[in-house]
């Protein structure tokens, strides 16, 4: 049994040496990184790679994973009931971050994405989990909104999601604080004004 365990324990650590080699390749800005590369930085074979993974997409598939708790270790959840400026600055924020650690995955992705049904997958998955978020933090802003509830939805999600990320950054040559300052303009902007309260 401990031998299987044992086994099973460096199974793991060479998967996440691969994938973390992928990683770090695109990080340091080699976007096309090639098998050949990443297995050279894993210290494997092009053997182990292939006993590991069956193919690219499916290590792209597990690279995802990994990006994707990289995001849950940095994420902190916004209290609905705080005012409205509140949120929009700490969810801009927090989205400028997500945006910035998977944003060297992000442009990597964008050169194979018509030919990896792995990446788009992968892209839709990111946009599902940026959405769900709009939907909590801003819970009672799109009820306000109505019949223009989906409207304000996809603008919202349009404004904070990796294209719109990469023209501020990569087209507009902004810094994070820039970019984040612009998207919160934008989201305030875009959702609904709270309701006035009445006086008995």
């Amino acid at each position: 049994m401990t031998r299987i365990d044992g086994r099973t324990a460096r199974a793991e650590r060479t998967r996440q040496a691969i994938v973390d080699a992928l990683l770090d390749l695109i990080a340091e800005g080699d976007l096309k990184a090639s098998a050949e590369r990443v297995v050279a930085r894993a210290g494997v074979s092009l053997r182990t790679l292939w006993t590991h993974f069956k193919d690219l997409e499916a290590l792209y598939a597990v690279a995802n994973e990994r990006l994707i708790e990289l995001q849950d270790a940095h994420h902190r959840d916004i209290p609905g009931d705080a005012p409205l400026d509140e949120r929009v600055g700490a969810f801009c924020e927090q989205r400028g971050r997500m945006l910035e650690l998977v944003g060297p995955a992000a442009r990597a992705a964008q050169l194979r994405l018509p030919y990896s049904a792995q990446l788009r997958r992968n892209r839709a998955v990111h946009v599902s989990r940026a959405l769900d978020e709009i939907r909590t933090v801003f819970a009672g802003e799109l009820e306000a909104a109505g019949t223009s509830r989906a409207e304000v939805e996809r603008a919202l999600l349009v404004n904070t999601t990796w294209s719109a990320w990469s023209m501020l950054r990569d087209d507009l040559d902004l810094d994070v604080a820039g970019a984040t300052a612009v998207m919160t303009r934008a989201v305030s902007a875009l959702l609904p004004p709270p309701p006035i309260s009445r006086r008995s």
